[in-house]
């Protein structure tokens, strides 16, 4: 089990009940805390980090609605939206469940509970954030990767490996998943950081001004060199040289480019005399390694100069609980930007995030959250001030079934309809022909 460190709180007006849970979890879990009182829940959260909160839902035995547990469960995903809520009551039925649900709970149990239920509870929210543990940001002077999902766990141990080697590296990725920002990482952390960084969109390239633009020339070259000028070859001398849009270079280019790689020699135009330059290579494009394969398109033994390690750069939609983490990142940094200072977002703000395909993957996420802070007008961003570009393309994912799997195309499927829907989930619920109860445990099974 994966208890052994975890902090739990536990706010219950029950003696007894508060007595019994702490019994049951302390030889489990590292700490439990216990309050009497919700009262006390903020200044508790604020001393302290707590893996799981398990609250109940009615207080002073007066009236038996659950609001006052709703009413707390909002109150502390303001304060920590991250936090995991476990609710208790003694007067539980199907809509109360339901409804804590959607207003974020992590769990729902009824008392008198079994033992087992309560430790698996609070097992599962626990496993769920140390499934992947947080990786240290890769910063540096432009650079800064954040990512805790699975996916993006597996690109970090990739970087950590072949950051410090000379090897040539190809980045894979649909647009706007953050190519730049993994080269940018990989050159400062490499054993080259203090070297020039040199990036040549190489996809815009004419045929014309590829070679002068790579591997420079000499005065008198051509009509309008009026004097001697290093090629980006040399100007990256030392250092990283990043050609982005590879996938885009015609088959000539490719050619001239394969020489250079080959020989570790640029001669630049209108000079006979051959200069060795000392690079790392790291190429991006948005095309995936099938396309490049195809030989009327990519020589391939160009591939295997470029692509000693390739990484691939999950899209936003396959990366889960990033979206929550990104977005509270992006909030923060145009929070202080505009002078609007610490923000917080409302369920409702988090709910259309998630069910929010996001084509234009991060790019799309950063810019939408710079337009909800701007129109933000408190410090609590609200569903109405998330607006999505409507020049973006549905995924395709979204758009057109790519797989057989039928829990991926459920997901899909709901994530759409939702996302149709502006996040109502009544008017999903009855697209998709099941009941408003039957849609919330999918959005639960599938973490949505």
């Amino acid at each position: 089990m994966l208890l052994k460190n975890a902090r739990i709180l536990i706010i219950d007006d029950d003696e007894d009940v508060l007595i019994a849970l702490r019994l049951l979890l302390k030889s489990k879990v590292r700490e439990v805390v216990t309050a009497k009182s919700p009262n006390q829940i903020l200044n508790l959260m604020q001393g302290q980090k707590f893996d799981a909160i398990i609250l109940d839902m009615n207080f002073n035995g007066l009236v038996n609605t659950g609001n006052e547990g709703i009413f707390w469960l909002n109150k502390i995903k303001r304060q920590d939206e991250e936090v995991d809520v476990i609710l208790i009551t003694a007067y539980g039925d199907i809509d109360l469940a339901i409804r804590s649900l959607k207003e974020g709970a992590a769990d729902f149990i009824v008392k008198p509970w079994k033992n087992e239920k309560i430790l698996d509870a609070v097992q599962e929210v626990v496993e769920k954030k140390k499934r992947v543990k947080r990786e240290p940001l890769l910063a540096g002077p432009e650079t800064q990767i954040v990512g805790e999902s699975r996916e993006m766990h597996d690109v970090f141990v990739k970087l950590k490996k072949v950051a410090p080697t000379d090897a040539n590296m190809l980045i894979l990725g649909e647009n706007g998943t953050g190519k730049d920002l993994i080269v940018r990482a990989l050159h400062e952390n490499s054993q080259r950081k203090d070297g020039p960084f040199v990036k040549v969109d190489v996809g815009a390239l004419t045929e014309s001004l590829f070679e002068s633009e790579l591997f420079g020339y000499k005065k008198g070259a051509f009509t309008d060199a009026r004097e001697d000028r290093k090629g980006r070859f040399e100007s990256a001398d030392g250092g990283t040289l990043f050609l982005d849009e590879i996938g885009n270079i015609t088959p000539r280019q490719q050619a001239k480019l394969l020489t250079v790689l080959q020989n570790r020699l640029v001669t630049p135009l209108g000079s006979n005399r051959p200069v060795p330059v000392d690079i790392r290579l790291i190429c991006a494009t948005n095309l995936d390694l099938a396309q490049l394969a195809d030989e009327t398109r990519f020589r391939k033994d160009l591939i295997y100069r470029i692509n000693t390690v390739d990484i691939v750069m999950p899209p936003l939609r396959e990366r889960g609980g990033d979206i929550s983490l990104l977005a509270r990142h992006f909030a923060q940094r145009y929070g202080e930007k505009y002078g609007k200072g610490q923000l917080t977002m409302d369920i409702g703000f988090t709910t259309k995030l998630k069910s929010h395909a996001f084509p234009g993957n991060v790019r799309e996420l950063q810019y939408a959250m710079e337009r909800a802070v701007i129109m933000a007008e408190t410090d609590v961003l609200m569903a109405d001030d998330l607006v999505f570009s409507s020049i973006e393309q549905p995924a395709p994912s979204m758009a057109k079934p790519t797989t057989t799997n039928l829990e991926a195309l459920e997901k899909n499927t709901i994530l759409s309809v939702i996302e149709k829907n502006n996040g109502n989930i009544s008017k999903s619920a009855n697209e998709l022909g099941i009941t408003r109860t039957a849609l919330y445990r999918r959005l639960n099974k599938y973490d949505l």
